[in-house]
């Protein structure tokens, strides 16, 4: 026989306190967010020190034993919920059972650039948490070292962002509020290319890439998904690169752009370095 569940009003003192994670001002403030669904908690259980409670439905545990065991071995607390009470903190139409309560685990800058990373993508003034936490994936996908969110770009730990990166923002180390002028200078500093991303670019990415201009170290610049790059910022990069559009699309979007871009500079590297030379034996 399942076990009842210990949690089943959404008055009690723990479940107000996971609910008011969805907004940012109390995420800041105890430096916890939410991370919900089994992808997202699997990852954060994965994460050293990070998954702190998880909430969980009398059929998620049933579904997801492997997980909840994850949780249990990484020393979070398991809260068995009634729905309803799950319902109450997620911030999705469907809950899917699970929601865990975890740690920030954002990166100083300075550690970014200590690392020396070869592939970096810098989010400037990125406002859709959506897009944010796609990009994040995307960077992850593509094998970046590491991830930049601007001073004035969306929250990391928004839940849409968190729910966009499908467990990526576990993966790779990202730096928050960091000004765009002192994003360039340290990754320039640390011997990394900035090139901008921006459709309206004098550079052709096919261009850069038949010129072998982008074997080295880079890192991407993305802005808002409205109105782009400001010329200030633009500016300050090394070469503004546009994605040709080589059928009748208008443009593309944020998310869409910055995959083929790093993986563009992927590709080039690993052609530089040899690391996935067929000719290797």
């Amino acid at each position: 026989m399942s076990a009842a569940p210990e949690l089943i009003s959404p008055r009690s003192a723990r479940v107000v306190a996971a609910r008011r994670l969805a907004r940012r001002n109390f995420r800041g403030k105890d430096r916890l967010f939410l991370a919900e669904g089994p992808q997202a908690v699997r990852e954060a259980a994965g994460h050293a020190d990070t998954l702190v409670e998880l909430f969980a439905t009398v059929d998620a545990v049933e579904r997801y034993a492997d997980i909840v065991g994850e949780a249990r071995t990484a020393g979070a607390r398991v809260h068995l919920a009634d729905e309803s009470v799950i319902a109450d903190i997620s911030t999705t139409v469907t809950p899917q059972g699970l929601v865990g309560i975890c740690r920030f685990l954002d990166t100083p800058f300075e550690d970014i650039l200590k690392a020396r990373p070869r592939l970096v993508a810098v989010l400037a003034n990125v406002r859709d948490p959506g897009n944010a936490g796609t990009v994040l994936r995307c960077a992850d996908a593509a094998g970046a070292e590491a991830v930049v969110l601007t001073d004035a770009s969306v929250d990391l730990y928004n839940p849409k962002a968190v729910r966009a990166s499908v467990g990526s923002l576990f993966h790779l180390p990202v730096a928050v509020g960091v000004p765009v002028e002192e994003a360039v200078a340290g990754l320039r500093e640390a011997g990394v290319r900035i090139l901008a991303a921006d459709g309206a670019g004098p550079d052709d990415l096919d261009d850069e890439l038949d010129k072998g201009t982008m074997g080295g170290p880079t890192a991407w610049v993305f802005g808002n998904e409205a109105w782009g790059l400001p010329e200030e910022t633009r500016a300050l990069t090394d070469a503004v690169v546009r994605v040709p559009i080589h059928g009748k699309a208008e443009s593309l979007n944020l998310a869409t752009a910055a995959a083929v871009c790093l993986y563009a500079s992927a590709r080039a590297q690993r052609a530089s370095g040899g690391c996935r030379s067929v000719t290797d034996s």
